[in-house]
């Protein structure tokens, strides 16, 4: 029998045989596809789930709860958790853990102020989010608040002046396009609404919120370019900022209300499921989304406005018309084409230069030369990840 060598090659009398880094890459790559199937699952879920939830709550007769008791909630649940993982990362010794918060939090200080600018852009689009969910459907506000991808771009363009492909401007020019349908078909009265709900002041909240995404993400990864953290003591950091600004805004908006009728008051076990979902949705997206690669993201967001449009229509009598389906599918399509990779959008852009030349045009890759790196279209950084929650953006 011919000898095995370790790259797996075999002798011509040993072509039946699998060698053991064959079977072993075998079952890391069916390990890693498990994994990204998981991604994706994860991904839908809680980006459908949590707008799903929030509508449910805010729309539900009787008692309405104060949305800004339950962003200070969520910030304080989120802060907690990542207490209690970094703990858990020092073997729980508690002075190592002490000594370690210290030194990353007191004494590099600069560090931590940096986070109080995206902190307080994240609690004011939390709070902007409950406003416009509260007041557009959950599958017009899935649709509208894809409007943070476009954001997204263009403070990347302007503050790190990064390009975008000719692809991914037709892929903005196309999403601008199907959330302008989507809001035309809302204000053109699609379907019955509850009077106490205003689609003008949900809209300007949606674009508030997704204007504020655009920028926090962007300014996140501008001031931290370079600085060591784990994302656990980046998310604890944006906790403690984010509870202290909570509370700030629940003072100046709501303060003599909370005051009088109490912090939880309204609270019900679905408003505590839209709490937990805000504070450890985010954290576990945060630990899948390392599998998932951009195409996956943008086919996540892509699934996730299907479901929150099919559980509208379950739960709360949305109406689909023509108008809101071309519109939702010109999104849907938008953000798959903006999540293709710099090479993958550069060949679909040249299909149409090589359709007319005399014949098929193919570059092959000579024998024994490594094949050439991969273009990167900066977007392989969470931060510019747009439709991923505020706890992905840590690094």
């Amino acid at each position: 029998m011919a000898a095995v060598g370790s790259s797996g090659s075999t002798g011509a009398a040993g072509q039946g045989t699998v060698s053991a880094g064959t079977l072993e890459a075998g079952t890391v790559s069916a390990a890693h596809r498990r994994l990204k199937y998981i991604s994706l699952a994860v991904l839908v879920v809680q980006n459908a789930s949590l707008i799903l939830s929030i509508r449910y709550t805010r729309t539900l007769p009787g008692d309405r709860f104060f949305a800004t008791t339950a962003v200070v909630m969520a910030e304080v649940l989120k802060g907690l958790t990542c207490l209690l993982l970094l703990f858990a990362q020092k073997r729980g010794n508690v002075k190592h853990l002490v000594l370690f918060l210290h030194e990353a939090v007191l004494v590099q200080y600069v560090d931590t102020l940096k986070l109080a600018v995206p902190s307080l852009i994240y609690t004011l689009q939390n709070n902007l989010q409950y406003v416009a969910i509260s007041n557009l459907p959950a599958a017009t506000f899935q649709v509208t608040y894809q409007l943070k991808i476009l954001t997204t771009a263009l403070f990347s363009v302007l503050m790190l002046n990064r390009s975008l492909s000719r692809l991914q401007w037709v892929s903005l020019l196309l999403l601008f396009t199907g959330v302008a349908i989507v809001q035309a078909q809302q204000a053109g009265g699609g379907g019955p609404r509850p009077l106490d709900q205003n689609p003008g002041v949900g809209l300007a909240a949606v674009v508030a919120s997704c204007l504020s995404s655009g920028f926090a993400g962007v300014y996140f990864e501008k001031i931290l370019k370079g600085s060591s953290g784990s994302v656990w003591l980046r998310n604890l950091q944006l906790g403690l900022f984010g509870t202290a600004l909570g509370l700030v805004g629940l003072w100046w908006a709501e303060g003599t209300a909370v005051a009088h009728r109490g912090f939880f008051f309204g609270y019900t076990p679905a408003v505590w499921g839209v709490v937990l979902n805000q504070a450890f949705g985010g954290l576990l997206v945060a630990v899948v989304v390392k599998y998932a690669d951009n195409i996956l993201k943008g086919f996540a967001t892509s699934l996730s406005i299907v479901l929150s449009t099919v559980a509208s229509i379950r739960l709360f009598g949305f109406h689909v018309d023509p108008l809101f389906a071309l519109g939702a599918g010109l999104v849907i399509g938008a953000v798959y084409l903006y999540s293709l990779p710099r090479g993958a959008a550069k060949a679909i852009a040249s299909t149409s230069t090589s359709a007319s030349t005399s014949g098929p045009c193919t570059h092959q890759q000579p024998p024994g030369q490594p094949p050439p790196p991969q273009l990167s279209s900066h977007r392989g950084d969470l931060s510019t990840q747009p439709f991923l929650p505020k706890s992905v953006l840590v690094k």
